[in-house]
Parts: structure tokens; C-alpha cells; sequence
């Protein structure tokens, strides 16, 4: 008897899992059934913060006497080296998009059970320049700033934070070199689509916070009534 169309897909995904297997993006070991990207080995080792719970943090610290920021989380804790970093290298730099989903998923699912983020209107992902999301292929903050969205009532303002030049890479700079190599580097294409919202700013990764603090002075210099801040991970 010929096999049922739903019955010959489920025999065809069974005989590939048994070729190409779906391994864990940590230890590289076989993924079970029900997990996803990592196992639960892995998973039980990630380095949460819980800075969803805690209005006053290291990451809201960050921008204490600079920017007036209702508060921030990081989901994270980023160490080089470390199982975070491998994991958000994995998506930014091999392109692993469901590696992102999965961890923007976490992060929104967070963010939705904490009370401190309730009157968020809208998200704003912090943009890459043109030419380089081109050669990524990708925006990470974009991708995150999505999976947020699809886990709360806010949504994306995609394209109304801009980069106005290239800048260069942020990794090895101190503090205040951060600042300066971001200093006005950003701008608004609708500063009507800010005014008097309040808005959520994503990135991926938190050292310095400097590039969060140059994107946040230009949503409050265009009439952003209050702001929260997101991200993956925070460096320690």
C-alpha cells in the first residue's frame, strides 16, 4: 500500500534527522526531541541575569547622569569565551537566524512577564549602516527586535532609526573612544513616529552602552516621551 503524503514527509524528515542530525550550536552533541538549538544540558548552564526583575541595575547603571532610561535587560551574561558568545557569534557572523529567534525569543518572553516593560508602545532596533547590513545580509537587532515584538503587544518602528555614516568596529575601543566613534552618527527619517512614544531600544550585545546612548539622545531629541532598553547579553 502506497504511503499517505503526510506519511511519506514524516518518513522523508526521519531518514534526513538520521543523515544530517540537529546539533546542539554548544557542545555539538545530537539534539532530542523538543530541543531546540541547544540541549537542555546546555540550556541549564546559560548565564541568565534576571534583570528583567530588577528596575535598578549594572546595565541600567550604565547610563545613570547620562540618559534618562525607565530600565534595562539584559538576558545575558557575555564572557569571552564563554557559552554566550560562541552562541551570538554563531548568529551574527554564520548567519544562523534560527539561532537568533531562539535567543530573541527568550529575551521577549522575559520582557512580557515583567511588569517594568508593560507600557513599552513600540520597539526600535539599533540600525547597522546600509552597506554593512548589506554585506551581512541581516540586521541582528532587527531580528531580535521581532521576536520581541511577536511576544508582546509592541511593535517594530524598523527604518525610523538611521545610521548616517559607517563607523568603525566598537570591539576593541575604550569607554570614551566608544562615545566619540558614535557621536552623532545616528538620526531620525520621522521624528513624528517617535514623538511622545514610548519606546523600547534593542541592540545585541551591551560593553560601554555607547552606542545605545547615542541612539537614545537622538529618540529623545526627537520627542520620545519615555525609553526602555534590550539586549541580548551584557559584557562582564
Amino acid at each position: 500500500m502506497p504511503l499517505k503524503k503526510s506519511e511519506f514527509v514524516a518518513f522523508l524528515k526521519n531518514f534526513l534527522d538520521l543523515l544530517y542530525p540537529d546539533l546542539c550550536c554548544a557542545c555539538k552533541n545530537i539534539l532530542m526531541q523538543g530541543e531546540r538549538q541547544i540541549c537542555l544540558h546546555c540550556s541549564s548552564r546559560l548565564p541568565f541575569t534576571g534583570f528583567e526583575h530588577e528596575k535598578e541595575n549594572s546595565f541600567t547603571a550604565l547610563f545613570w547622569g547620562r540618559v534618562p532610561v525607565e530600565t534595562s535587560v539584559a538576558l545575558f551574561y557575555y564572557q569571552k569565551g564563554g557559552i554566550i558568545q560562541n552562541l551570538i557569534h554563531s548568529f551574527k557572523y554564520s548567519a544562523n537566524i534560527r539561532m537568533g529567534c531562539f535567543l530573541g525569543d527568550l529575551l521577549g518572553e522575559s520582557i512580557a512577564r515583567s511588569n517594568l516593560y508593560r507600557n513599552i508602545e513600540f520597539i526600535v532596533p539599533v540600525p547597522l549602516h546600509k552597506e554593512k547590513e548589506r554585506k551581512r545580509g541581516f540586521n541582528q537587532s532587527k531580528i531580535i527586535a521581532g521576536c520581541i515584538s511577536g511576544k508582546t503587544n509592541a511593535s517594530c518602528l524598523n527604518g525610523v532609526l538611521e545610521r548616517r555614516g559607517p563607523t568603525e568596529t566598537q570591539t576593541r575601543k575604550a569607554r570614551y573612544a566608544r562615545w566619540e566613534n558614535v557621536s552623532g552618527s545616528f538620526g531620525l527619517t520621522c521624528s513624528k513616529a517617535v514623538k511622545g512614544r514610548n519606546i523600547l531600544l534593542v541592540d545585541d550585545v551591551v560593553t560601554t552602552g555607547a552606542t545605545l546612548e547615542a541612539c537614545a539622545n537622538t529618540l529623545f531629541d526627537g520627542g520620545a516621551a519615555r525609553l526602555w532598553m534590550a539586549a541580548l547579553a551584557i559584557s562582564i
